[in-house]
């Protein structure tokens, strides 16, 4: 191995990159693979400056795709990484930092040219460049020691970029069909990736890409001899830049890029398991498996593997630590949505947590910010209290944890609040936003069946709280009201081609609100049904809003559902004018009689409905979503600006 540490490199005047791409072979052993291999360079540190040194690369790129299939010195340097990689599993410590450090420079230089190659080549021709003619065992020696590294390698000080650089070629490869607008099944990198020889190491590597997430490490490495540092610190202080360099935008993109600047290798490492358990989803995916079968390292384990998969163990309580510091991000809330929708395990735990707070809080902000998130974020979080909602042990928990001064919702002050009142409050206000701006039938429903799967636990709901419930049916009424007096309107006058379209398309809006009311109604019928005299505040804001339900009563659409509601009306209000007639009544008595009329209240008056439960379940084809979406983090939060011919990250939720 070469002892000599060269100065910064010159990119436009490198006479090595030159040799290596002209049109010259260059043996593996001769000396000049050394030097090639034991640089500095001033790494880019934000968006601009990456597209400046990728265009400053260019020429010698073109060059080598030129040249290589004939001189072979890409494979060379691939052969060159294959011995150093061995060399990291066996070298003492004597020559480490020596080895990691150009170790790091031959996995840079390839992933750059694997960049350049994947952007512009189909992938028979990328595997010639990198076979070199020959069969294609270099290419599955070279993904096997990318594993390897993830697999046998412990993530240290000096050790922490090589496996920032091992995760960032793996995602190159696995993007190949990405950038061909291809089916991942039909591209042979792809299935090597995922069936290859290295698969038998599949829970190990998530297992440790895991823990690289939930340790959260920042970068701390340096390379070079101590007596050098003067020279090689500028790697050091530059290095995650180009692998996560800072977005010049405003927004959660933003905070995005300033979390890989901190810790890179764990948002590495999550990109890098979502993008493997979401593909091959109709297979036998080994990675996918073990991550939905893996199991809590701190208790027994409720659920074993049905594909004959290894199950690993995780500290999860780490894990539960890390994703409610987390909970905000996109990558974050999916890996959320994945323990939760299909390991059973970790549902388990979570669910047993009497800090939910913690995780619950986040993802409610995320929703609360929904004009600046992004919309499958939103899609995404909503999801997630879905699951949970479906758990009533969930919905009771959350009506008793007690919250103090909720300074981020700025509406109103919440000095005293229920976690549930809260998540109630933040759902009825994405409701509304939806109806207003976005119109997603799906979020709505979303919205609407967690409120139900929890309506049958509301408890002590906070006047605020009541009033917003209310207030949801009251502003849809009136739309609804509005539209169907113009649809009448429209009939009752000739109606013009132009006008009958309209009237197609206001019949179809006054479809969608009815589903909407009418959803309402239940969830104000469940919570009455079941927990009226846990609710004082809900019944004095409805006996404040009756006129607004006194217009439905006679509605077809609505008659049995909101019959309940006005037993409970007349009900109190008779209580309330027996009261006044004895003297005057102000809102506290007002209050005081509901809570006392409550515990005499009849409840046998009301109507059973059935139960209202709602389950999630993945839509058909869920990949269609899923792929694109992920890549599309992928390309959001790393450096890859991954491209697609036929418009794969075109996602439709």
């Amino acid at each position: 191995m070469g002892i000599s540490i060269s100065k910064d490199v010159d990119l436009r005047k490198s006479d090595f990159l030159q040799k290596f791409s002209s049109e010259e072979q260059i043996i593996l052993g001769d000396p000049f693979w050394d030097k090639l291999i034991s640089f500095n360079l001033s790494l880019p540190t934000n968006r601009d400056e990456q597209y400046a040194f990728e265009s400053k690369i260019e020429p010698y790129c073109q060059d080598l795709l030129r040249n290589n299939l004939i001189t072979g010195n890409f494979r060379t340097l691939i052969d060159l990484f294959l011995i150093r990689y061995s060399q990291l599993l066996t070298v003492g410590n004597s020559n480490r930092e020596l080895l990691n450090w150009q170790s790091f420079n031959a996995m840079f230089i390839t992933r750059c040219i694997l960049k350049f190659f994947t952007e512009i080549l189909c992938e028979e021709d990328l595997i010639k460049h990198i076979e070199a003619n020959e069969d294609n065992s270099r290419l599955e020696s070279l993904i096997g020691s990318l594993v390897g590294i993830l697999v046998d390698l412990p993530v240290e000080n000096i050790t922490y970029a090589i496996h920032l650089e091992a995760t960032t070629i793996l995602l190159i490869l696995l993007s190949m069909p990405v950038h061909l607008g291809k089916r991942p099944e039909d591209s042979f990198i792809f299935r090597l990736i995922m069936r290859g020889k290295h698969i038998i190491h599949a829970p190990l590597l998530i297992k440790n890409l895991m823990n690289n997430f939930i340790k959260q490490e920042k970068n701390s490495y340096t390379f070079g001899w101590s007596q050098q540092h003067s020279i090689v610190l500028g790697i050091a202080s530059g290095l995650w830049s180009i692998l996560t360099f800072n977005n010049n935008s405003n927004g959660p993109d933003k905070i995005e890029y300033s979390n890989f600047q901190a810790i890179p290798l764990a948002c590495q490492s999550l990109l890098l398991v979502l993008v493997l358990v979401h593909h091959c989803t109709t297979q036998t995916n080994a990675y996918r498996n073990s991550l939905f079968y893996c199991t809590s390292s701190e208790g027994a384990s409720h659920v074993r593997p049905t594909h004959g998969d290894s199950l690993f163990k995780i500290n999860f309580d780490s894990l539960y630590t890390t994703l409610c510091a987390r909970a905000t991000g996109e990558a974050e809330t999916l890996l959320l949505y994945l323990l939760l929708h299909r390991n059973s395990n970790f549902k388990t735990f979570l669910l047993s947590r009497l800090d939910l707070e913690n995780l619950v809080i986040p993802i409610l902000k995320t929703l609360y910010n929904t004009p600046t998130s992004n919309s499958h974020h939103i899609y995404m979080s909503l999801i997630v209290l879905l699951i949970l909602s479906e758990d009533d042990t969930f919905n009771r928990t959350i009506h008793k944890t007690k919250l103090k001064n909720i300074i981020w919702y700025t509406e109103r002050a919440l000095s005293d609040i229920s976690l549930g009142g809260l998540l109630i409050l933040i759902v009825i206000r994405t409701i509304q936003y939806n109806m207003l701006k976005m119109r997603d039938k799906y979020l709505h429903t979303n919205c609407l069946a967690a409120l139900a799967n929890m309506s049958s636990e509301f408890r002590d709901l906070h006047p605020y709280v009541s009033q917003r419930l209310v207030s949801l049916f009251e502003t849809l009424a009136r739309k609804y009201q509005r539209l169907a007096k113009t649809i009448n309107n429209i009939k009752d006058c000739h109606e013009t081609t132009v006008d009958m379209q309209n009237n197609t398309d206001l019949e179809q809006d006054v479809a969608v609100l009815e589903e909407v009311l009418r959803m309402v109604l239940e969830i104000l019928n469940s919570c009455l049904s079941n927990q009226l005299v846990s609710n004082p505040n809900l019944v004095y804001t409805l006996l404040y809003k009756k006129q607004t339900f006194e217009m439905f009563k006679n509605n077809i659409v609505f008659q049995d559902i909101i019959h309940n509601i006005e037993i409970i009306i007349q009900y109190f209000s008779q209580l309330l004018t027996d009261k006044s007639q004895q003297y005057e009544v102000d809102a506290v008595q007002v209050l005081l009689t509901i809570q006392q009329g409550a515990k005499g209240w009849p409840k046998e008056k009301l109507t059973k409905f059935p139960e209202l439960k709602f389950k999630y379940v993945e839509e058909e084809s869920p990949e269609e979503f899923f792929i694109p979406y992920v890549w599309d983090l992928v390309n959001h939060q790393t450096f890859l600006h991954i491209t697609d011919e036929n418009n794969m990250l075109s996602i439709n939720s």
